[in-house]
C-alpha cells in the first residue's frame, strides 16, 4: 500500500504564485510571429464610445478578445494597457530567455522552448492604433492607465480626465508584485531603487539581462515557483547567485516535504546558495553593493535583489466602481459568469471567483487566466457559461525538471506519492520516499480525507485532463497504484 507522507501544517496561502504558456493540455503558445508594435498616440483621439472596452493588456484579455471577435467577428474592441508594448506572455521571462546563448535573439525577446521551437513572448494577433479603430479590427491604447470606472454610468475616466462609454468592459489589471518592508527605497537606503527587482514585466528583464555579468552577485528572495525558477535561471548568467526563504525548503507550501528538499538539493547542484528557513532583517548600502542580513545573523553584500514573494492583484478602481473585493484573497468578487455588476465582467489575477468543487479562490497562474478571460469573453456577448474549470499550473527549473499542477496542491494537506525510475517497466512503481531517490517521474495526490483534491505530475506531461477528471468525480480512493495507472508515469520521455 502506499505510503501517505502527512506533511505539517502550514499556514495556507490564500493564492499560488503564477507561472504561468499553454491553454487547456497545455500546449505551448503559438509558434513565433512578427512583433507588432502599436505606435503610442500622439494626437487626441476620436474615440469616445465602444462596444467592447478591455481593461489590461494581458493574457485575459488577449483571450476575451478572441472569445469575441469569434463569436461576433465584426466586433468594436478597444484595449486599454499601461505599459508600452503589446500584448505578451510573461512566464518566459523568469523560465526560457534566459536560457537562450544568443543574446541578441534574448534582447529581442526571442527564445526557444523545451521542444526547441523558436518564439516570442508576444501575442501574434494584430492590434490597430486607436484611430484605426473599425468593426472586426481591435485596437491598442498602450502607456495609458485608467483612472476611474463607474460601472452605472459604464464609463471609464483615463489619466488626464478622458472619458470613454463602453457596452460591455472586461476588468483584467493582472497585479502587482509584493515588496518587504526592508527593501524599500527610503533617505537612508536611495541604493535599493537601483538594486531592488521587482521582477515582473519587460523593462524589468531587459535591465538585469543588460547588468548581470560573472562577476555579479544576485540575491533572490523568495522559494516558490517564480523565485525558484529565477534562482536556478540566474545561474546560467555566470552569476554568483543567493537564495533566501523563510520555508523549509524550495516550494515549501506547495511541494510535500521530501520532495521540496530533493528540489533544494537540485538547485544547489545547479549552483545555487540556497539559505532556507531564513528571513531578510535589514539592508545597508555600501560602496561595493547592498548589505543584507538575515535572521541567522549572516550578512551578503549583494549587487541585486530580486524579489518573488507574491502578487498583490490590482483592485484600485474598487472604490470609485463600488466593487466589492475579498477582505483575505484580494481580488474582485464575481459571479458564477465571472460578472461583478451588470456588464462589468473580471478575469485574471483580479478575479476573486466560486469554485462548485474547492469553493471561493482567486488563482495567479497563466491557465487560469487563458481560460477565465475565454469565458469572461464569451458571456460579455451574451453567453451565459458559469466558470467551472479547474486550471492548471507548470514550472519548469532548467531542461530537466518540470511538473504540472491542478486543484488544491498544499504542502499542509497529506499527499500520496507514486514513483518510477524513466528505465523501468511497470512493475516497478516506487510508492515511498526514500533516501537517495532520483525522483526522475512520479504524480502527487493531495487528499483530504480519501478524496483527490489536487494533483501534481513530475516529469510527466499532457495528463492534466485525466487529473482534472479525478478531481471533478470527487471519488474517494484506497489502490493509488490503480489510480496512477491512468497517468502512465511509466512513459518514457
Amino acid at each position: 500500500a502506499p505510503v501517505v507522507e502527512e506533511t505539517p501544517v502550514v499556514e495556507e496561502a490564500p493564492v499560488i504564485e503564477e507561472a504561468p504558456v499553454v491553454e487547456e493540455a497545455p500546449e505551448k503558445e503559438e509558434s513565433v510571429a512578427a512583433v507588432v508594435e502599436v505606435p503610442v498616440a500622439k494626437e487626441p483621439i476620436k474615440v469616445e464610445d465602444v462596444q467592447y472596452l478591455l481593461i489590461g493588456a494581458g493574457t485575459a484579455s488577449v483571450s476575451a478578445m478572441r472569445a469575441i471577435l469569434k463569436a461576433d467577428p465584426q466586433a468594436q474592441i478597444l484595449m486599454i494597457g499601461a505599459e508600452p508594448h503589446p500584448p505578451y506572455m510573461r512566464p518566459p521571462l523568469s523560465k526560457e530567455l534566459w536560457f537562450n546563448e544568443d543574446k541578441v535573439e534574448s534582447s529581442q525577446l526571442l527564445f526557444n522552448d523545451w521542444s526547441g521551437n523558436k518564439r516570442t513572448v508576444f501575442y501574434p494577433d494584430k492590434l490597430v492604433d486607436e484611430s484605426e479603430l473599425a468593426p472586426g479590427s481591435p485596437a491598442l491604447l498602450k502607456g495609458v492607465r485608467v483612472a476611474k470606472l463607474d460601472p452605472t454610468k459604464q464609463t471609464v475616466t483615463l489619466e488626464g480626465g478622458r472619458e470613454i462609454k463602453y457596452g460591455k468592459c472586461l476588468l483584467a489589471p493582472g497585479g502587482e508584485p509584493k515588496n518587504l518592508a526592508a527593501l524599500e527605497p527610503s533617505d537612508s537606503a536611495p541604493c535599493l531603487s537601483s538594486r531592488v527587482h521587482m521582477f515582473r514585466n519587460i523593462a524589468q528583464y531587459q535591465q538585469l539581462s543588460r547588468e548581470l555579468d560573472s562577476a555579479a552577485k544576485v540575491l533572490v528572495i523568495g522559494g516558490g515557483f517564480v523565485g525558484s525558477e529565477l534562482a536556478y535561471a540566474m545561474t546560467r548568467t555566470g552569476a554568483t547567485v543567493y537564495q533566501s526563504f523563510p520555508e523549509a525548503g524550495n516550494m515549501g507550501r506547495v511541494l510535500p516535504k521530501y520532495l521540496s528538499n530533493w528540489t533544494t538539493r537540485q538547485l544547489e547542484q545547479a549552483g545555487v546558495n540556497v539559505r532556507p528557513e531564513s528571513k531578510l532583517m535589514t539592508t545597508e548600502c555600501k560602496d561595493a553593493g547592498v548589505e543584507v542580513t538575515f535572521t541567522s545573523g549572516e550578512k551578503l553584500v549583494v549587487d541585486h535583489i530580486l524579489v518573488a514573494v507574491g502578487l498583490q492583484p490590482s483592485t484600485d478602481l474598487g472604490d470609485s466602481a463600488g466593487l466589492e473585493v475579498h477582505k483575505e484573497m484580494g481580488g474582485y468578487v464575481v459571479n458564477a459568469e465571472l460578472e461583478a455588476r451588470s456588464n462589468l465582467f473580471v478575469a485574471g489575477d483580479a478575479a476573486c471567483f466560486y469554485d462548485p468543487v474547492l469553493g471561493r479562490r482567486r488563482v495567479e497562474h497563466h491557465d487560469h487566466a487563458v481560460v477565465s478571460g475565454k469565458l469572461a469573453g464569451e458571456n460579455m456577448v451574451g453567453g451565459s457559461k458559469p466558470y467551472h474549470h479547474q486550471s492548471m499550473f507548470w514550472s519548469d527549473l532548467g531542461p530537466n525538471v518540470g511538473y504540472e499542477a491542478i486543484g488544491l496542491v498544499d504542502s499542509s494537506l497529506p499527499t500520496v506519492g507514486i514513483w518510477a525510475h524513466k528505465e523501468t517497466e511497470g512493475s516497478d512503481i516506487k510508492t515511498e520516499p526514500a533516501a537517495g531517490e532520483k525522483y526522475e517521474q512520479g504524480i502527487v495526490f493531495y487528499m483530504d480525507k480519501s478524496k483527490v483534491v489536487g494533483v501534481l505530475t513530475w516529469n510527466i506531461f499532457g495528463k492534466i485532463p485525466i487529473a482534472r477528471q479525478v478531481i471533478a468525480d470527487g471519488h474517494e480512493h484506497q489502490d493509488f497504484g490503480k489510480l496512477a495507472k491512468q497517468f502512465d508515469i511509466h512513459t518514457k520521455e
